[in-house]
Parts: structure tokens; C-alpha cells; sequence
């Protein structure tokens, strides 16, 4: 899709704009990817509602229902669905006789929504508190999109629903009442509540696989979350006095970037390049469709049919994060097929350890970087027809 809306250079949108910038190429691949998670996301958040919604009424009428079988008596499981393993059904047994009370949940969310209501509009006197209050009530979705996109790809897009934000809340203030800061301050509101989702649904299933109670994941996971509103900003404002200034060393570019989009958001949905909304309502759909059409099939048949989150995602950051996972599942086919008892029992030890390694990796390569030091080697790939160019330029007298 990139290399084809970016032929209708000139005649979509300005051809003299920056490659970041939101009237350009850029605002197709963040709003069709948007579309795209929104799609997929809602609908798997109403499939989920309204299963646990019949659940609960089948339950009240005192009935037997789906939700109060056992791993190893659900009569509806697919014969090509893989079975649990003991140590899996184990896990699952142990992890849900701890959970975490709904009305601790739902409580906690009304205090801290009613909280952030309370004071936000008195550090920025231009978030009104019904905006927030908005963001809260629609947060709950929005959240449930993200958790779920980052436990099929390991990659949170809580910057996403922050730029989605920008743009509904700064379109809703307008300029004449600050809808530039408004939509910042409210992008700060929604990653919070999208990024924290995601963060705990990963630390429940580590806390999962390593048989430790979700009550435990969840007072620590709250205990370093306070600590962390108060050690990073006092570390980081005592510690470099020149945060965010342009030249300094921790110059923090996004920061121009969201304020172009804050800019954009408040000039409203007009100035979006030309069909940037069709094509977002398109995709929108199209997840929608491809949800009901691999729910309507068989299940030998509907695990082929793709997941719109997991094409999303290579969408917006690029073709190298679809080739990583295609790579790692070829990978994982072919050590199922050589030796399908150690892949299933080292399989998750060893995507841990490259995951891990690619993330550690980022320590060192970043104080590299800050010391100066220059790779001795540099390599690119070009095509056919420059690569000649090139070797004809080396070679010439």
C-alpha cells in the first residue's frame, strides 16, 4: 500500500511535505492502521461481551453453561485445535482460583477515573473535565484493542490511541480554546490507560507460565508504577537540566512530531490529505469482514484466514516486523515437524531468549552511540540498477 499511495504524490497531498509529516504519507499509514486495530479490536471485544453477557444469564437461569466446564470437558473445542498439556491445564487451574474480584477492578477504575477528573483540569486548565471523563469511557475498548494486539505481536501501540486522542479532543476544544495543549494533555491521559493494559496482561501471563498469583503481579506492578511517578520525573529534571531543549542530548523528537499532530488535530478532519477518510472506513470494514468470515468457517479452514491486528501492525512500522514473525513461525514449523516434544517444550524458552536478546541489545547500542563510537563496518542493500550505477562510479578511471 505505501509504494501505491505514495504514486498519487502530488495529487493526494503535497509533494514538497517531510516524510513525518501528518499531511503527507505519513497520516495513511497511522490512520489506516487505527482503522484497521479499531475494526479488528471492537469486534473481538463485542464477541467477547456478548459470550460472557450469555454466560451470565444462562448462569442465572441455572443452567449449565460454557464458562463452568472443565479444560478437559468442553465438548465445543475444535479437533484441530492443539490440546493442553498437563502442565498447561495446571497453570490455568492455579492462576484463575486467585483472580483479582470485579468490584476491586471496576472500583479502582471509577476512584482513579474520578481522581484524574478532579485534578488534570487544574494542571492544564485547558482539559476540560468532560474530555476526560469522555476518555475514560471510551478507554475500556481501546485498552481491550491494545492488550490484545500486543499478546498476538509482543509490540504496544499505546502511541497509536495517544495520536487518536490528539486528534478527537484537539478537533473538540478547537484552537480558540486550546485544543493544541488540550490534545496533548488527553494523549498523556489515553497512552497511560492503553499502555497499562497491555503491560499487566503481559505480566499476568508471565506470572501465567511461572505459576505466581495475579494478585502478586498486580501489587507489585502498582507498587513500581508509584514509584515511577515519582523517581523519573525528579531523576530526569534534576539530572539534565536541558531535557528536550533541540540540541542537547536528550533532545526528545517526538516532541515536534506530536505537536504537528495536535496542530492538525485542531485544524480538524479536512485537513487530512484527500482520501485518507475513505480509505480509513474502507479498512475499518474490511477487518470487520475478515472477523466474520473466519468466525463463520470451519476452524480446519478459518486458521488460515489472517488476523487483521497482526497485518495492522507491519502496516503502520514496516515490512521488517512482518518478516521477523514470518521467519520465527517458519522457524517454529519446521522444529515442530523435525521434533514436535522439544518444540513444544523449548519453543517459548527460545522466542523469550531472542526477545529478550533484541531488547538488551538496545542498552549497549545506545552507549555506543552516546560515546561516539562508529561502526567499522557499514553494509546496504540496493537494487539492481543503482547497485550498477555504484560500480560503475568505483570503477571508473
Amino acid at each position: 500500500m505505501w509504494p501505491l499511495i505514495e504514486t498519487k504524490k502530488g495529487d493526494w497531498f503535497p509533494a514538497d511535505v517531510e516524510s513525518s509529516s501528518m499531511h503527507g504519507l505519513q497520516a495513511y499509514k497511522v490512520f489506516i492502521a487505527v482503522a484497521i486495530i479499531l475494526g479488528d479490536g471492537l469486534y473481538n471485544f463485542c464477541k467477547v461481551l456478548s459470550r460472557t453477557l450469555s454466560g451470565l444469564f444462562v448462569q442465572l437461569r441455572g443452567t449449565s453453561s460454557r464458562g463452568s466446564l472443565t479444560i478437559e470437558e468442553d465438548p465445543t473445542a475444535s479437533p484441530y485445535s492443539p490440546k493442553q498439556s498437563y502442565d498447561d491445564q495446571r497453570r490455568t487451574r492455579f492462576f484463575l482460583k486467585d483472580q483479582i474480584p470485579t468490584w476491586f477492578a471496576v472500583g479502582g477504575y471509577i476512584i482513579i477515573a474520578a481522581t484524574s477528573t478532579a485534578i488534570l483540569p487544574h494542571m492544564f486548565h485547558q482539559l476540560r473535565w468532560y474530555y476526560i471523563l469522555v476518555i475514560y469511557i471510551c478507554a475500556p475498548v481501546l485498552a481491550f484493542c491494545n492488550a490484545y494486539g500486543a499478546g498476538l505481536t509482543d509490540w504496544s501501540l499505546a502511541s497509536t490511541y495517544g495520536k487518536l486522542a490528539i486528534f478527537t479532543i484537539g478537533a473538540w476544544a478547537g484552537s480558540e480554546h486550546g485544543g493544541m495543549l488540550a490534545g496533548l494533555a488527553a494523549c498523556g491521559v489515553m497512552m497511560n490507560i492503553v499502555s497499562t493494559a497491555s503491560d499487566l496482561t503481559q505480566d499476568f501471563k508471565t506470572g501465567y507460565l511461572a505459576l505466581s498469583s495475579p494478585r502478586s503481579m498486580f501489587i507489585s506492578k502498582v507498587i513500581g508504577t508509584a514509584m515511577g511517578c515519582v523517581v523519573s520525573p525528579w531523576l530526569f529534571y534534576n539530572a539534565f537540566d536541558d531535557l528536550g531543549l533541540p540540541n542537547s542530548e536528550y533532545p526528545a523528537p517526538f516532541a515536534t512530531v506530536y505537536r504537528s499532530m495536535a496542530k492538525l488535530g485542531v485544524e480538524g478532519v479536512s485537513s487530512l490529505p484527500r482520501e485518507c477518510l475513505v480509505l480509513c472506513y474502507a479498512f475499518f470494514g474490511v477487518a470487520i469482514l475478515v472477523n466474520i468470515v473466519k468466525d463463520s468457517l470451519p476452524s480446519r479452514w478459518g486458521r488460515f484466514v489472517p488476523l487483521p491486528m497482526a497485518m495492522a501492525i507491519p502496516f503502520f512500522l514496516g515490512p521488517y516486523f512482518a518478516i521477523d514473525m514470518c521467519v520465527g513461525s517458519l522457524v517454529l514449523f519446521v522444529w515442530e515437524r523435525v521434533d514436535a516434544a522439544k518444540a513444544g517444550a523449548f519453543g517459548t524458552a527460545v522466542a523469550s531468549g531472542l526477545i529478550c536478546g533484541d531488547g538488551i541489545w538496545s542498552l549497549p547500542s545506545s552507549v555506543l552511540a552516546i560515546a561516539g563510537v562508529s561502526p567499522p563496518v557499514c553494509m546496504k542493500f540496493l537494487d539492481a540498477a543503482t547497485n550498477s550505477k555504484v560500480d560503475k562510479f568505483l570503477h571508473r578511471p
